[in-house]
Parts: C-alpha cells; sequence; structure tokens
C-alpha cells in the first residue's frame, strides 16, 4: 500500500514539472507566465516564445503522462495506469513547483492516453489537427479532441478507460471555460502558422 501511495505521489509530482516555465527561463530569460494568458501550457510557449520552445514544452508535457501512467507497470504495482496519468494530469495543472498555476490539461491528458490507449491517441491527434487546420482554434480543437476522446471510449466499451477519459475531457473543457466565452464573442486568438 505504502509503495502504490508513492508511485502515485510521483505520478503528480512528474506532472508537476513546469515545462513552460523552466523551458522559458533557461533558454529565454521569460517567465511565460508573465506573457500572454499566463498559462505554462504548450499554446502560450507558442505564442510567447516562438515554434521551437513551443513544440519543446508540448513534446515534454506528453511525454510528463506517458511516463507518469507507466509507472504502476515499471514498479509491477496492481493499479491502473490511467488513475496515475489523471495524477500527473492534476500535478500538470495545478504544479506545486510553480504555484499550482499550470496548464490545461490538453498535452498531458494526450501522453496518458498515448500509453494506455494509443490508437486512441493517434485517433484523438488526427482529431485535433484537422479541427485546428480548419478553425485554427487551438482551444476549440482541444476541447473537441476531448470530446472525440469519450466517445472513442464509449464505443470501445472499456468502462475504466470510459471514466478516466470523461474525466480528462471535462477537466479540458473546464480549464477553456474562458475560451469558450471568447469563441463566443469571436476574440479568441486564431493561430497563424497553420
Amino acid at each position: 500500500m505504502v509503495q502504490i501511495i508513492l508511485v502515485l505521489f510521483a505520478a503528480y509530482l512528474l506532472g508537476s514539472i513546469p515545462s513552460g516555465l523552466i523551458i522559458g527561463k533557461v533558454f529565454y530569460k521569460t517567465d511565460i507566465r508573465q506573457h500572454g494568458s499566463g498559462n505554462l501550457g504548450g499554446t502560450n510557449t507558442f505564442r510567447t516564445l516562438g515554434v521551437k520552445a513551443g513544440i519543446a514544452v508540448t513534446l515534454a508535457d506528453i511525454l510528463k503522462g506517458t511516463l507518469a501512467a507507466s509507472l504502476p507497470v515499471i514498479f509491477g504495482l496492481d493499479i491502473n495506469p490511467l488513475l496515475a496519468g489523471v495524477l500527473a494530469v492534476i500535478g500538470h495543472t495545478y504544479p506545486i513547483f510553480a504555484g499550482f498555476r499550470g496548464g490545461k490539461a490538453v498535452a498531458t491528458s494526450g501522453g496518458v492516453l498515448l500509453f494506455c490507449a494509443p490508437l486512441m491517441f493517434l485517433t484523438v491527434f488526427l482529431v485535433f489537427f484537422a479541427s485546428l487546420y480548419v478553425t485554427k482554434y487551438v482551444s476549440l480543437s482541444s476541447m473537441l479532441g476531448g470530446i472525440c476522446a469519450v466517445i472513442y471510449a464509449a464505443i470501445d466499451g472499456d468502462i475504466p478507460l470510459l471514466i478516466a477519459v470523461t474525466l480528462l475531457a471535462s477537466f479540458v473543457i473546464y480549464r477553456h471555460r474562458a475560451n469558450i466565452n471568447r469563441i463566443m464573442n469571436k476574440t479568441e486568438p486564431k493561430i497563424k502558422w497553420l
């Protein structure tokens, strides 16, 4: 039981690693929380620091979710990897290492799916980029990706996966509530690189 608690806490700590803050401060001498949306995720990094930094942060955030979800398997624990993955997403969104001000749960959730349901990850990835190509809204594409994951899990019939994905998608949508208002008011920024 102690090992399970330690592994789950480690998953949260992994998620709490503030990739955007670290890359911004180390390589660009910039605290991205002071720019753009003030968010520590990949989207604000793209807008604030550029494409290279945005890609690096996004990949690091995905990797956090993948590694955290793999911890129960690595340590041979009899718990669902999705549980560790969800804790990593909570850590990413409310990171102990960055004053509990983190990202919007998208990339780290994707990393969890990459480990636990690779085909779902690929499907969501394609839906995200198809939506991004058409709408140019990262926020809308992220939410549509979350909804796609829930539909996929429901069709698949894997109940633990459906519960976890529903939690993650709800979290993503909740974290984008301000973006929803801006989309409705037509004030949400669109990407210019796609």
